[in-house]
C-alpha cells in the first residue's frame, strides 16, 4: 500500500480540486464585485500595412497596396524580420529591407514601421510590447471594451497615522486584494498584471459634496505588483490565490482610454475622467497665485524709487543741498539769486545696483519719452529714449545728453508686458523653429522638459 501524501509529484490531484472548489465558492459567497477593465497593451504608433502579394524569395521587397506613411530609413518590424531592419529604398507599393528575412512573407501579413528604433511599431497588439524602449513605459495603454465581473477579498482599515517609521506618516489608499486564480484565469484568459484597471462597486460614493456631479462617484485602481498569496497555498503545496497590489487611479496619459471613453452617467456625455480629475482645481489655484504675485512683486529686479538721490553739481559733483521750495522761510520776496521757475535741483545719477533700472528719473522729477531728443531740452531734464532696448534715460547737461541708465526691470510673466527688454526676444521668446525632421517645436523650451519623455499623442 502506498503512503497517504497530499503531494501528488506535480499534478492536480482531486484533493487539489475539492479544495480548489471550496475556495471558489468562498470568493463568490464572501467577496465582493468589482470590474477590470482588462489591459491589451499599448496603442499601436507608427504605420502598420497588410502585404497584399507573396513575397518571392527572403531578399525580395515587400509588396503593399500602398506604402502612403512609409519612409525610407524606418524601422521594420515583423514576424521573421531580424532587428533594427531598415527600409533601403521603396515604391507606391513595395518595400525594400535592408537584411533577408527568415522566411518569405506572405500574403495579409501586418508589418510595423517607424521612424524611431527605441519606439517600435508592433505588428500585433500585446500586453508584452513595451512602446518606448528608451524610457522603459507604456504611456499610451489601450485597454479592452468588454468589462470582467470578478470577486475579490481584502482587508478593510480605517486611514490612520503609521508611527512604525520615524517621524509621522498617513497611510496612503494602497489596497491588497486577492482573487482566486482558476476562476481568474478561466474568465480572463490571463492572471492580473500591472496596467490592469479595477472599479470598486461598494465604494461608489452617492451622497458626494458636489451637486454638479451627475453620478455616483466611482472608484478606480490600478493593478501594481503581484505574485501568488502566501494564505494561498493548499496542504497540496498548490496555490489558488492570486494577490495584486492597488493603488487609486489618477487622471493620467496613461488612462485616456478609459477615462475619456467613460461617461459620468447614462444621461450625461462629460466624461468620468473630468469628473474624477482635480487638475482644473489645481490649475486655478496655480492661477490665483500668480494674478496674487503680479501685484505684490510687477517687475523684476529692486525698486530704489522710495529713495531720496542728493543732487550734485555737474562739474565737481558738490551736494546742492536741499532745493529751494515754496516752504523755504529763508528766501525773501526781494532775492536776486533764487528765481521764482527755478524748480528742485535734478541730480546728476540714480542708485546703481543689479537690475535697477526702472526708466524713471530720480526723486520723481518728470520724464519726456519719445524716439528723438527734444529741442528745447534745458539743464537738467530727464528723457527716455524708447528706441533703446532696452529703453535708455538720459539727463541733459547744458551741451550733451548723459546717459543715467537702462530700463532693465521689466515684467516676470511672458507676455507683451516685458517688451521693453532682450528678454522678450531671447529668454522669453515665444516663436517657434522646425528641426531637420520637419517637425516644429516652441523656441522657449524648460530645461526640466528638455530629457523628459515626450507624449506621443496630442492629449495635454
Amino acid at each position: 500500500m502506498a503512503r497517504l501524501s497530499l503531494w501528488q509529484d506535480g499534478r492536480h490531484s482531486n484533493n487539489y480540486k475539492f479544495i480548489d472548489r471550496k475556495i471558489s465558492e468562498f470568493y463568490t459567497v464572501g467577496g465582493t464585485g468589482v470590474l477590470l477593465n482588462k489591459y491589451l497593451g499599448p496603442i499601436a504608433q507608427g504605420t502598420q500595412l497588410s502585404t497584399s502579394a507573396d513575397q518571392t524569395a527572403v531578399n525580395a521587397p515587400l509588396i503593399f497596396a500602398n506604402t502612403t506613411g512609409v519612409k525610407i530609413g524606418d524601422f521594420v518590424n515583423g514576424t521573421g524580420i531580424p532587428l533594427n531592419t531598415t527600409v533601403t529604398a521603396m515604391t507606391p507599393t513595395s518595400v525594400t529591407l535592408s537584411a533577408n528575412v527568415a522566411a518569405p512573407i506572405g500574403t495579409n501579413i501586418t508589418i510595423g514601421f517607424s521612424g524611431d528604433a527605441t519606439q517600435p511599431s508592433y505588428a500585433n497588439q500585446s500586453e508584452k510590447n513595451i512602446q518606448d524602449l528608451l524610457w522603459t513605459e507604456n504611456r499610451d495603454r489601450k485597454y479592452d471594451t468588454t468589462i470582467y465581473k470578478m470577486r475579490g477579498h481584502y482587508q478593510r482599515s480605517d486611514q490612520d497615522f503609521d508611527l512604525s517609521q520615524f517621524g509621522l506618516f498617513l497611510q496612503t489608499g494602497t489596497l491588497f486584494m486577492t482573487f482566486h486564480l482558476r476562476d481568474m484565469v478561466d474568465m480572463v484568459g490571463r492572471k492580473l498584471i500591472s496596467g490592469d484597471v479595477l472599479e470598486f462597486e461598494h465604494l461608489r460614493d452617492f451622497d458626494g459634496l458636489d451637486a454638479d456631479i451627475p453620478t455616483a462617484l466611482k472608484r478606480f485602481y490600478v493593478v501594481g505588483d503581484t505574485s501568488f498569496a502566501s494564505e494561498g497555498f493548499s496542504p497540496t503545496w498548490w496555490p489558488h490565490l492570486w494577490r495584486c497590489k492597488l493603488t487609486p487611479l489618477v487622471d493620467s496619459q496613461e488612462y485616456k482610454d478609459i477615462l475619456n471613453n467613460l461617461k459620468a452617467s447614462s444621461t450625461s456625455t462629460t466624461p468620468v475622467g473630468q469628473v474624477l480629475s482635480t487638475y482644473q482645481k489645481y490649475f486655478d489655484i496655480n492661477q490665483s497665485i500668480l494674478a496674487q504675485a503680479e501685484v505684490e512683486v510687477p517687475l523684476s529686479g529692486y525698486n530704489t524709487a522710495d529713495f531720496y538721490t542728493l543732487p550734485t553739481t555737474d562739474d565737481d559733483f558738490t551736494p546742492l543741498g536741499n532745493p529751494v521750495t515754496a516752504d523755504t522761510t529763508t528766501i525773501q520776496a526781494d532775492n536776486s539769486i533764487d528765481s521764482a521757475d527755478e524748480g528742485p535741483a535734478s541730480p546728476t545719477g540714480k542708485i546703481e545696483g543689479y537690475l535697477t533700472g526702472d526708466g524713471k528719473a530720480p526723486n520723481g522729477l518728470p520724464v519726456g519719452a519719445g524716439i528723438a531728443f527734444p529741442h528745447n531740452a534745458k539743464q537738467g531734464d530727464y528723457f527716455l529714449r524708447l528706441d533703446y532696448l532696452p529703453n535708455r534715460l538720459f539727463r541733459f547737461n547744458s551741451n550733451f545728453w548723459t546717459k543715467i541708465e537702462d530700463n532693465v526691470r521689466t515684467n516676470i510673466t511672458p507676455g507683451a508686458a516685458n517688451n521693453l527688454t532682450d528678454r522678450m526676444g531671447d529668454i522669453n521668446n515665444n516663436g517657434t523653429f522646425t528641426d531637420s525632421q520637419g517637425t516644429t517645436h516652441n523656441t522657449l523650451q524648460s530645461l526640466s522638459k528638455v530629457l523628459t519623455p515626450k507624449a506621443d499623442n496630442n492629449e495635454s
